[in-house]
């Protein structure tokens, strides 16, 4: 019996080796795995990408440096009221921007959503509906294009330095992206009951808001509050272009190589995000 336990052990290693051998995917498998790493070589030298010059003892020794200047972190009360003072400011900025978002958002997606057109109801949409809807996913393109960066430098020219060039960065370039997912998601909706009240002479404003709402509610929720913890990211990078808020802030205080400052600013950043995590399931909550 001793020795029968390992014959059958072998003869189990044996029947899986052959297995493997037989694998008809295993040719596949190590083509792909060569053509991944045949693409990804020539774009790693073209992007001069050397992660060894992160543990070369000088980047070593600035890195660390740097990072041990992080605590602790600055909390006198003088640079806590400025940081209370500036993280109010950029919340506002991405709020005031997210609402602009919105304004251009909502009409356009629900212009560029096909499931809340009459005249689909019978087949093809027609034409003059049709070139309307295409016109306006070609503006949402175009809006969100252009990065909100490139919106700042220009309204930084036109209104001049300070939040409104970051508040109006934010509503032009999130007013595409948002227009976009929102059109989307209602038509990756159910189309059964949209198309149920469109035929008995609902509106468009009916139908939507008891056809396609109460299916896609937290989806829609989930993804505004989403855009606006990106807001909040997007308005401290607006920051260092002179849009104001934490972003400035932060500009000001890498430059100077205060880092007790700089990882006072980060906690408030990852508070900020946690905040928006905190809004965002009570709103799921409260919707069911």
């Amino acid at each position: 019996m001793a020795e029968a336990r390992p014959l059958a052990g072998q003869a189990g290693n044996d029947q899986l080796q052959q297995q493997i051998g037989r694998d008809p995917t295993w040719l596949r498998r190590w083509a792909t795995l060569l053509l991944v790493a045949v693409l990804i070589w020539p774009l790693l030298v073209w992007t001069e990408f050397k992660p060894a010059n992160l543990i070369e003892p000088r980047s070593l020794a600035s890195t660390w440096k740097f990072l041990s200047e992080f605590v602790p972190p600055r909390a006198d009360p003088g640079f806590l009221l400025l940081l209370a003072k500036e993280t109010w400011r950029t919340i506002a900025i991405a709020t005031a921007g997210m609402t602009i978002a919105l304004l251009f958002a909502v009409p356009l997606a629900l212009g560029a959503t096909a499931r809340l057109s009459i005249s689909a109801l019978t087949g093809r949409m027609a034409g003059w509906p049709l070139l309307v809807r295409q016109l306006l996913r070609w503006a949402m393109v175009i809006l969100r294009s252009i990065p909100e960066l490139v919106w700042a430098l220009v309204f930084v020219r036109v209104v001049g330095l300070g939040p409104t060039a970051g508040v109006l960065a934010i509503g032009i370039a999130y007013g595409g992206m948002l227009g976009k997912v929102y059109a989307e998601i209602l038509e990756s909706t159910d189309a059964a009951p949209t198309q149920a009240l469109l035929r008995n002479g609902s509106g468009r404003l009916q139908a939507l808001l008891y056809g396609a709402m109460p299916q896609c509610a937290n989806e829609l929720v989930s993804y505004t509050v989403y855009r606006w913890e990106c807001a909040i990211r997007s308005s401290v990078v607006l920051g260092l272009v002179g849009a104001g808020g934490l972003g400035q802030l932060l500009d000001g205080s890498a430059k100077m190589f205060a880092g007790s400052e700089v990882s006072a600013i980060l906690i408030v950043f990852v508070l900020l995000v946690t905040v928006s995590d905190r809004i965002s399931l009570a709103l799921r909550r409260a919707l069911g």
